[in-house]
């Protein structure tokens, strides 16, 4: 490797990009094309530099597994980056393989960090857990030690550890102190932020007020049921029913929560379950039914008792009800909290990050771009959909995978 390669290379490591094309930019050799590939992109002209890690992938020769190995890595991350989750997984997997088998362990290591942040994204978290464990950070750079604790505190604020969360930030700082790089430092304070922010709104007894993570995690060991209106379950004393799948018994569940220890008229709860404005006996007679469903999936937890107005939720240990739900609500809500991100999403990245159907997810993108509340760019398969950051959203903290509607 000649010395201009090995200063470009040093200076990616260092971020700077500039500095590195300074010195390869006219070059077409298989090394430089590579360089020139990651420096556009941290430069953000992703769609280049994809084109230039091809060329290089193809311009190295068939004894140089490693190197086209480490493009491959390297347009892993780029997709990630750019929301584009159909990349093969399985190929990112190979060229990690080969990197383990060569003896190249700091790569190695890396892919499986951007193996580990894209089943973050999409969260498949006991996956991304069990690829997390058979990483070691040690033979890791600074930088890639600092992305490996933000994977580390992504998993954590998920689960609901701020413990764990804010110990793996604190590493990522001074990791981040040490490589020096702006982007990176920036980065970790995007998350120390998010880590801090308001992510949910406690409703109990007709009142609401807002929660940190910290209070959920509280919330949550507590003995009280919670009605968790941002993952669509039901919880108590450890014991947890999903209703994601039955929108209509979470909906019930939910207006009894926000009513306890009262209870709700059968008027209110066949609005609130079937969004009807005016009840005849066919809703009547549906919402008895959708009662005694609810009362079935929840009979480990409370009870649905009849009240001369309407229903009551009675639970059986727990000492209080309280609902848990989003900062903001409204139609296609889930959607915007993956946007407020400010990357730019395809509607198949969005649908896999969902869990839901590609048709479901284009017909919300749709409805939303006609509110004026997100913006696309590009033609058929190159379409992507974003919006401006936007407060009030958790992101992907506390939403759960499928959307309620499918």
């Amino acid at each position: 490797m000649d010395s201009l390669i090995t200063a470009a290379a040093r200076a990616l490591a260092a971020g700077d990009p500039l500095g590195a094309l300074n010195r390869v930019a006219l070059r077409d050799d298989a090394p430089a094309l590579a360089l020139r590939g990651i420096a556009m992109a941290q430069l953000g002209e992703l769609d280049r530099a994809k084109a230039l890690l091809r060329r290089a992938a193809r311009a190295f020769g068939p004894k140089e597994a490693v190197a086209r190995a480490r493009c491959v890595v390297a347009e892993a991350e780029i997709a990630l980056v750019s929301r584009d989750l159909g990349f093969p997984p399985t190929v990112l997997d190979a060229a990690r393989a080969t990197l383990e088998a060569r003896g190249d362990r700091v790569n190695a290591a890396y892919a499986r960090n951007i193996e580990v942040r894209r089943l973050l994204l999409i969260g498949r978290l006991d996956e991304a857990e069990r690829t997390l464990a058979e990483l070691d950070p040690a033979p890791l750079p600074p930088a890639s030690r600092a992305a490996h604790e933000l994977a580390v505190a992504g998993i954590a604020m998920r689960r609901l550890r701020m413990v764990t969360a804010r110990a793996a930030l604190a590493r990522a700082e001074c990791v981040a102190r040490d490589a020096d790089i702006p982007a990176l430092t920036a980065e970790v304070e995007r998350a120390s932020v998010m880590l801090n922010a308001q992510t949910a709104r406690l409703i109990a007894r007709g009142e609401a007020r807002p929660l940190l993570l910290d209070d959920v995690e509280a919330l949550l060991a507590s003995e009280a049921l919670v009605v968790d209106a941002c993952r669509y379950v039901v919880r108590a004393a450890g014991t947890v029913v999903s209703l994601a799948t039955r929108p209509v018994l979470f909906a019930l569940a939910r207006a009894l929560g926000e009513a306890w220890p009262g209870d709700v008229q059968r008027s209110t709860l066949i609005a609130r379950a079937f969004r009807a404005k005016h009840a005849d006996e066919s809703h009547r007679a549906r919402l008895r039914v959708e009662v005694g469903r609810l009362r079935e999936a929840l009979r480990t937890l409370a009870d649905v008792s009849a009240t001369k107005q309407g229903f009551a939720l009675v639970p059986r240990r727990a000492p209080a009800v309280v609902v848990v739900a989003p900062i903001v609500e409204e139609q296609h809500a889930v959607v915007l909290a993956f946007l407020a991100d400010g990357e730019a999403w395809s509607s198949s990245a969005l649908a896999i990050a969902l869990g839901a159907s590609p048709r479901t997810v284009q017909r919300a993108l749709e409805q939303l771009a006609s509110a004026g509340k997100v913006q696309w760019f590009g033609r058929a398969r190159a379409r992507r959909w974003m919006t401006p950051p936007m407060p009030g959203y958790p992101t992907s903290l506390l939403l759960p995978g499928p959307l309620p509607s499918d």
